[in-house]
């Protein structure tokens, strides 16, 4: 059965996102971008909120198309472009890019999408990450801590009511100062980073 795994970025102080929804910090390079095309062109699928879908929607279907972009950005905007997509949304209707729209989630609904065949899927925005948290739905979560204090902005997890137990799975630092923290939800054991 596939898993569902958040993959998310965070300050060291655990902000997802700056005030005014600055990700301006993200401190990215072609290494931490090699390591995660690695990781998406095993995935089964992409599943996130709204906000985020319309961020990546909104600059990746033709990314490649400029020269001066590095090639693991480039590589990326494939696998995007080409990779099966959910959005969690009450207000579209539809989607373009080989998207898929779903109003709420549904344990029985994300338990058909976990048993079709393919990869794992990839899950990213704050507001979905709870949803699938308070419901415990999240098998994996692989959260990349920057090397950056914002002091300030809107934290990952947000929601007071919400605890998990995680088991570390691996760690791995990145020459940019990018830590990757690998966490399972249920104990699994997984093949590592």
């Amino acid at each position: 059965m596939r898993k569902i795994i958040l993959m998310m970025s965070v300050s060291l102080d655990g902000f997802f996102e700056g005030l005014d929804r600055d990700i301006s910090w993200h401190v990215v390079n072609d290494e931490l971008l090699r390591h995660l095309n690695e990781r998406f062109r095993t995935m089964g699928a992409f599943m996130s909120g709204r906000i985020t879908h319309e961020l990546m929607a909104g600059f990746w279907p033709t990314a490649d198309q400029n020269p001066g972009l590095s090639a693991p950005m480039a590589e990326f905007a494939g696998i995007w472009r080409e990779m099966p997509k959910y959005v969690f949304s009450r207000t579209l209707t539809r989607a373009a890019w080989n998207t898929t729209v779903i109003h709420d989630v549904v344990p029985e609904q994300i338990a058909e999408l976990k048993a079709q065949p393919g990869g794992d899927i990839a899950l990213s925005g704050a507001n979905v990450a709870s949803a699938f948290m308070r419901q415990g739905l999240i098998d994996e979560f692989r959260i990349l801590v920057h090397p950056v204090v914002l002091g300030r902005g809107r934290p990952l997890f947000e929601d007071p009511d919400i605890g998990v137990s995680l088991k570390l799975e691996g760690t791995r630092s990145f020459g940019n100062g990018v830590v990757l923290l690998h966490y399972s939800s249920h104990g699994d054991s997984s093949d590592g980073d």
